[in-house]
């Protein structure tokens, strides 16, 4: 599903202006980022946690010469889907 296709589900399930429903998203998208770039979880019951995780720096090898480089410490983002989530998926 893309955003485009999710703001239309919306709008058919809200019953509301695409328009209204894409800067809806759009604001979530953008709470959601800032809050994590702040180093802060999102808790959105039902359906799971993002949050900032550390990756510690490791060594790999350049797929072409394999040679060893050291891919260095990074943020990357995670996400727990809840548990509601974990079982419709099923």
């Amino acid at each position: 599903m893309t955003k485009s296709d999710l703001v239309d589900e919306l709008a058919t399930e809200l019953d509301a202006p695409k328009a209204q429903v894409r800067r809806m998203v759009d604001a979530l998208v953008e709470t959601v980022t800032s809050t994590l770039v702040r180093g802060e979880k999102v808790q959105v019951s039902g359906l799971g946690t993002f949050e900032v995780r550390k990756r510690a720096a490791r060594e790999g090898r350049n797929p072409q010469t394999g040679a060893k480089i050291t891919i260095g410490a990074r943020n990357a983002v995670g996400f727990k889907a809840a548990k509601p989530l974990k079982e419709a998926v099923k």
